[in-house]
């Protein structure tokens, strides 16, 4: 995929325009540092210069003073003052450098975050989990890296050249230049490897996306990989991959090692021409010897800072390569946008859908002109054969996804114009897949509603069957529930999860195979509290066993996308369509 934005680091400048203050700060602090971290060369030639020339030296001079000793004495307490200056001010660039950072790695992240599950379900079905998971979490971290090391890195080296060239242009311009010959070989070589590097970490970045993804998969999948033995396969599967991502990072860091000897070969140029020249000079009369010797470090210092420009430059490509990312991320449109409305009495839970044709990315159509009516109050069943679109119908219902044509309607009103609290928040959910999240079984029960009281919670689990269980745990409603409920089973998390939905009081009842994973005597006991639950509010369900929606006030046969035959129990049955040979399958009434 091209990248959405081309200049990533001057679209961050223009996102965090709060930030420049203190990047501006920042700036200031290193300059400040920097120039206090050059005056202790200039301070040895002072020093130099005193011991050589004595009452004639630069320092008797500028203080008016002969002696010796006082003037390495006034030098000392220059020194002493620059080193706290020095000392202040690398503290201060620290801590603005490294607020800068988090600040902003901080609000990158959760932007990031909340735009992505903003966008449309389909979007995040669509590509692998471990490559969101690398731009919020590794990409960041990158990011942060450069904001924190790489620029204060890049400045400092500016700064270095900047003020070490204001030094050499006042002892020499002849050794000033013969000193900077190298630096444009090296800004050069510089170009060449940055151009060198970007796709190498691009694909350093899509590998390690790779890696999470095979890696989130399969710790989520440990189950099916031991009951298949499948370890030793899956660990080969993923060394494969972690192979591809220890290759990319080879090869980058293989370009990004070449460049630091062309950068000793520079520096040993400048530093041998300094030495050779500079020394001539000293001796022919024509430069102080203690200009030479503040020359000679000063050359140290302006060169072999610029041997870290490889690792500089690696920082930058893999902050430039994260940053487009997440930048890229963030310019993804949001295909489902929330609608303004919001009705202004209470929602009746009555649902149309009018003429509706649904599918799945550029996929064929799965609906197909589906016509629906569920009335407030009523329990609507849904139910045909596998691929016949129902749970197609419940993501519109949701509005995880959009219909291709038609509409559906929530009280009259078409749900792309509701508000998402207006809509989902008038909507009770249970999956099939239920996921319950890491915390206790209180904190999941109350997620919908979070303010719930405790008697609340109990009620609800209580509607749900799911009390008893839940009293019976070590810790009762603050045990505490793995990643996934891992510590349930799967009949256990569907009534935690259907307790959730009942504890919200939904005008909408959304029910997805919510009672698949339940016994008998459990599915009896919650389809009388469903029946409960639906004196109060429209519910529709999905349902494969039949048995558990024979009271539903009207059933809907789907059939390939298609409203097949639609009834009571009783009316379809005695109809002898395809609802009455699926009940007969089921009750085992069909010819063997």
């Amino acid at each position: 995929m091209q990248p959405v934005v081309d200049r990533p680091l001057a679209a961050l400048w223009q996102r965090y325009g709060r930030f420049r203050g203190r990047f501006v700060l920042a700036v200031a602090m290193s300059t400040l540092n920097k120039v206090a971290d050059v005056v202790p060369e200039l301070l040895i030639g002072a020093a130099v210069d005193v011991v050589v020339r004595g009452a004639d030296s630069f320092v008797a001079d500028v203080l008016g003073v002969e002696s010796r000793y006082a003037q390495l004495g006034w030098l000392a307490v220059v020194n002493l003052l620059v080193w706290v200056v020095e000392s202040a001010s690398e503290y201060a660039a620290d801590v603005l450098w490294r607020g800068l950072a988090q600040g902003i790695e901080h609000e990158l992240r959760i932007e990031a975050y909340d735009h992505a599950q903003h966008l449309h379900l389909g979007w995040h079905e669509s590509r692998p989990q471990g490559a969101t998971l690398a731009t919020l979490n590794d990409d960041v971290n990158q990011l942060e890296r450069m904001l924190d090391v790489g620029l204060p890195r890049i400045l400092q080296t500016a700064l270095n050249v900047l003020l070490v060239g204001a030094v050499f242009a006042a002892a020499s311009w002849q050794l000033m230049l013969y000193a900077f010959v190298p630096i444009p070989v090296i800004v050069v070589g510089s170009l060449v490897f940055q151009r060198r590097l970007e796709p190498l970490y691009d694909r350093v970045r899509v590998a390690v996306a790779d890696l999470s993804g095979a890696l989130g998969a399969n710790l989520a999948g440990i189950a099916t990989i031991k009951a298949f033995t499948a370890e030793d396969r899956e660990r080969d599967r993923i060394a494969t991959v972690s192979a591809a991502y220890r290759e990319a990072n080879v090869a980058a860091i293989r370009s990004s090692a070449a460049f630091v000897p062309l950068v000793r070969m520079a520096i040993l140029a400048g530093f041998t021409c300094t030495l050779l020249l500079g020394g001539r000079a000293t001796l022919d009369g024509d430069l102080e010897l203690g200009l030479y010797s503040v020359l000679v470090f000063m050359t140290q210092r302006l060169l072999w800072p610029l041997t870290e420009i490889a690792e500089v430059l690696d920082l930058y490509q893999r902050g430039r390569a994260s940053t487009a990312r997440i930048l890229d991320l963030l310019a993804v449109p949001v295909d489902v946008p929330a609608g303004a409305v919001r009705p202004t009495g209470p929602v009746g839970g009555r649902v149309e859908l009018r003429g509706v044709r649904a599918g799945y990315a550029d996929g064929p159509d799965v609906l197909h002109d589906l016509d629906l009516v569920v009335p407030a109050g009523e329990t609507h069943a849904i139910v045909g054969p596998t691929g016949a679109g129902k749970s197609s119908l419940l993501r519109l219902v949701l509005r995880f996804d959009d219909p291709r044509a038609g509409q559906v309607l929530l009280d009259g009103t078409d749900v792309r114009d509701l508000a998402w609290d207006a809509l989902r928040g008038s909507i009770g959910y249970v999956a099939q897949d239920v996921y319950l999240f890491s915390g206790t079984i209180a904190d999941n029960i109350a997620y919908g509603r979070p303010d719930a009281s405790r008697e609340e919670v109990r009620a609800a689990a209580q509607a749900a069957a799911a009390a008893e269980f839940v009293e019976r745990l070590d810790g009762g409603y603050d045990a505490w529930v793995g990643e996934r409920g891992i510590t349930l089973s799967g009949g256990q998390r569907q009534r935690i999860a259907l307790a959730r939905a009942l504890l919200r009081e939904p005008a909408l009842l959304v029910l997805d195979e919510a009672t698949s994973a339940v016994d008998n005597e459990t599915e009896a006991a919650i389809q009388q509290s469903l029946r409960r639950a639906g004196e109060r509010c429209t519910t529709i369900v999905v349902a494969h066993r039949l048995s558990t929606v024979r009271h539903a006030h009207r059933i809907w046969v789907l059939d390939g996308g298609r409203v097949a035959e639609a009834g009571t129990h009783d009316e379809l049955v005695a109809r002898d369509g395809a609802y009455a040979a699926l009940w007969r399958v089921q009750t085992g009434e069909a010819a063997v």
